[in-house]
């Protein structure tokens, strides 16, 4: 469907090209095609039923200008301008049709959004998914590493010495924190490897990785350093000192058991971080 309102609406858009070439009416063409782009508009963000009353509305227009110019100025019809009264009409329908799916696809990602905000799966300040998406999606990578042999690790990421820190900074400065280290982490990790907030008081953060520990320490260490930069260059940070512990974990079924195990282990090696 997406393609066939993509070709109908090139089609429709080249033939109104071509009836602007052949009217020499130069200034009402331009005005018409930009109320044309206006009507689409209309359309994708409101939908077919504005977009129908619109497109009413201005047709009833382009008759009232005409009849006024018949009556009240005594000119002829120009009937090869006729064509305005149906062109953006149809090019309105051919873009509903084309964006229909997208914009539904839209609806069906906010809506899922908003379930995972309302589950507690979701933060909502960070975008990023919680410790309740982080069971669950752990359980997944650990039944991966016991099927196909996967290496399974968390890297754990704190703020060292936060509660220190926490008495020295204002709101703003934490919230600024919060949202700069989960943008780093965000930007600095790779696409397959997942990224939780485990905790907005005690800022804890979280990344799934099918890899040993030996790849997961090469990660930590390239978000520390992206943070590190990151800090110097937020003006309301550069002048703190602060910096990331991370702590690395491994999935080890023998001393394991659950997802709680393995995030607990990273959690604990984050005192070791020096």
């Amino acid at each position: 469907m997406e393609d066939v309102g993509l070709l109908l609406f090139l089609l429709l858009f080249s033939a109104t090209a071509i009836m602007m070439l052949l009217t020499n009416h130069i200034l009402i063409n331009v005005i018409y095609l930009f109320c044309t782009v206006a009507l689409m508009i209309v359309t994708y963000f409101m939908g077919l039923l504005p977009s129908l009353l619109t497109n009413m509305f201005f047709i009833a227009v382009q008759v009232v200008y005409s009849i006024y110019e018949y009556v009240g100025s005594t000119k002829a019809i120009v009937w090869a301008l006729s064509f305005w009264m149906i062109m953006p009409l149809l090019l309105c329908l051919a873009l509903y049709y084309m964006t229909r799916n997208q914009i539904e696809l839209q609806q069906s990602n906010s809506d899922l959004r908003a379930a995972l905000i309302e589950r507690g799966a979701f933060d909502q300040q960070t975008n990023l998914r919680t410790t309740v998406a982080y069971v669950e999606d752990a359980s997944v990578f650990i039944e991966t590493n016991e099927r196909f042999q996967l290496p399974v690790t968390t890297a754990i990421i704190k703020i060292r010495y936060f509660d220190d820190l926490k008495r020295m900074m204002s709101e703003n400065q934490l919230k600024n924190l919060l949202q700069v280290t989960s943008n780093t982490i965000k930007t600095i990790t790779r696409d397959n490897d997942i990224t939780y907030l485990l905790n907005n008081e005690d800022p804890t953060w979280a990344i799934l990785l099918y890899s040993d520990a030996k790849g997961a320490t090469i990660a930590a260490n390239r978000i520390k350093a992206g943070f590190d930069k990151a800090v110097r260059q937020d003006t309301g940070l550069a002048n703190l000192a602060i910096s990331m512990v991370v702590g690395i974990a491994t999935w080890d079924k023998e001393s394991m058991n659950n997802p709680y195990d393995l995030m607990n282990a990273g959690i604990k090696e984050t005192q070791y971080d020096v």
